[in-house]
């Protein structure tokens, strides 16, 4: 059984010409083998967009909107747009090429490709989930942090790219190692103007009283997928839902908190800012059960 599994894309958008023309839309190749040229934009540059797909015995999590996501971030970047069918093939392939693991997470990534060249560099790249269950269960400790835009960013600085999934991801990975120094385990991105936003790589999730909440649409946030299924969930077991603008005096006040994410899934927070928060242990396994079924 593979433990990690690599598809190259031979032309991940039809806007632009293949890398060989007549191949098939992409192939399985060494994933411990160098395949991308230094020169590439997403190397030196951070030009790209990413996806993160968790998967539960062989099933893919919210796949289409995943790909939907996907092809939103590369028209923040002004990327060609991905040709949606020959990334779902390949993501497909690379599921059933990892075999029946009980879970995994799946990355697909599109970059500029080499400048000057016009056609994108894409790939998909398969591996076996680590183990989660303390976090999933014992929950995790979480900081806030200034993320240092108002939460109209979106609207206002449209060229910042708030709310776009690319490559340039170091703030995302500095604040995990701020978040460490502090003796905690995650983050949750606050805006200069106080408002709640998103963890690094998550989405934020409250339950007050019956309603669960994240918070509002238009902040510069990423459109999660995981808090998605969650709302479907919800729907299933008689629970509101709600997207509110958030404070973090309110965020703390609720009855439960969660971060969730496509690979870990929902982690409940136990702590905020060094103040201990309830978990919903009952609540908590009932969603991460739920992730990991099959959709349909």
């Amino acid at each position: 059984m593979a433990t990690s599994v690599l598809a190259i894309l031979n032309q991940p958008s039809t806007d632009a010409a293949a890398h060989a023309p007549g191949a098939p839309p992409f192939a399985l190749a060494d994933p411990d083998a160098p395949h991308v040229t230094v020169s590439d934009l997403g190397v030196t540059r951070g030009d790209g967009i990413f996806e993160t797909i968790g998967v539960g015995n062989g099933h893919p999590q919210a796949l289409e909107a995943h790909l939907r996501r996907f092809a939103h971030s590369a028209e923040l970047l002004d990327l060609p747009a991905p040709d949606t069918d020959a990334w779902r093939a390949a993501i497909l392939a690379v599921i059933d090429a990892l075999g029946p693991v009980a879970e995994a997470s799946i990355k697909t990534v599109m970059t500029r490709g080499v400048e000057g060249d016009g056609r994108p560099t894409g790939w998909v790249h398969g591996s076996v989930s680590p183990d989660y269950t303390e976090q999933r269960t014992t929950g995790i400790r979480v900081v806030t942090l200034d993320r240092g835009f108002t939460h109209d960013v979106q609207t206002r600085s449209p060229w910042l790219l708030a709310g776009a999934k690319s490559l340039s991801y170091a703030i995302n990975r500095a604040v995990l190692r701020e978040a460490e120094r502090r003796g905690a385990d995650d983050v949750i991105f606050v805006s200069s103007d106080g408002f709640v936003l998103e963890g690094p790589t998550s989405s934020v999730l409250a339950r007050r009283r019956t309603t669960l909440i994240t918070p509002g649409t238009g902040l510069g946030i990423l459109d999660g997928t995981t808090q998605g299924n969650i709302f479907r969930f919800a729907g299933e077991q008689h629970l509101d839902t709600a997207f509110e603008l958030l404070t973090v005096k309110q965020l703390a006040r609720m009855d439960a908190l969660w971060l969730v994410s496509s690979v870990r899934h929902a982690a409940p927070i136990n702590t905020l800012d060094g103040s201990p928060m309830p978990v919903d242990a009952e609540l908590t396994l009932a969603m991460n059960e739920f992730l990991r079924r099959p959709e349909g």
